[in-house]
């Protein structure tokens, strides 16, 4: 009976102190929430420039929606992107990047973005992040590998397409660019003919002034 009472007793206790805690919850903790929630059904509607507001005033009340205002970000990029308004595309991601600057994919995304802009050095810095956090991902280094190529640079090219194949030893797009790389290469090593030293047939050289 003793134990009964003490059971009960403690129970209703905790249940008092849930209540107290609740109701002394911070009035800013409370707003925030209710920011979170418009702002949610706001991205839902596809209303993004208002959801993005929302997700602010939320988040600067309390930095656990900063994941949400990223998410956000990143839909709103998406439908810049989608309707080649390339540029802001570009600048959602980076607001997405501020707030997760963890999240691969988001380096990822921008970097698309990137490339259609023939902006290859940004996106071969952004692919780069993205390795630093996934290393084991294959796309990126694909990708990367393929800016190299664009930009001439064979060896590091080259050397992501090793990087492919190791993780993905049939990956038949890396097997390809290695063995396009592995003609080139050889084409730089040779050295170029020398000129003629006699004139065409039917050409006169002309004379020394």
């Amino acid at each position: 009976m003793k134990r009964t009472f003490v059971f009960t007793f403690l129970t209703v206790l905790a249940l008092c102190a849930t209540q107290l805690s609740n109701a002394q919850a911070p009035k800013e903790a409370k707003e925030a929430n209710k920011l979170a929630r418009d702002g949610a059904e706001a991205s839902k509607n596809q209303e993004f420039d208002k959801a993005v507001d929302l997700l602010k005033k939320a988040a600067a009340l309390d930095h656990k929606y900063a994941d949400e205002l990223a998410a956000v970000y990143q839909q709103r990029a998406y439908a810049a992107a989608t309707n080649q308004q390339l540029q802001d595309a570009v600048n959602d991601y980076g607001e997405a990047i501020k707030l997760k600057s963890d999240d691969a994919r988001i380096y990822e995304q921008r970097a698309a973005v990137e490339m259609k802009l023939n902006d290859n050095d940004k996106a071969l810095a952004d692919y780069s992040e993205a390795i630093k956090l996934k290393p084991n991902e294959v796309r990126y280094y694909t990708y990367r590998s393929y800016i190299y190529e664009v930009k001439g640079d064979i060896n590091s090219s080259m050397a992501d397409a090793d990087k492919v194949l190791k993780l993905d030893p049939k990956n038949q797009e890396a097997i390809n660019r290695k063995k396009r790389l592995e003609t080139l290469q050889s084409m730089r090593a040779t050295p170029a003919p020398a000129p003629p030293r006699t004139s065409p047939a039917g050409v006169r050289t002309p004379h020394k002034p």
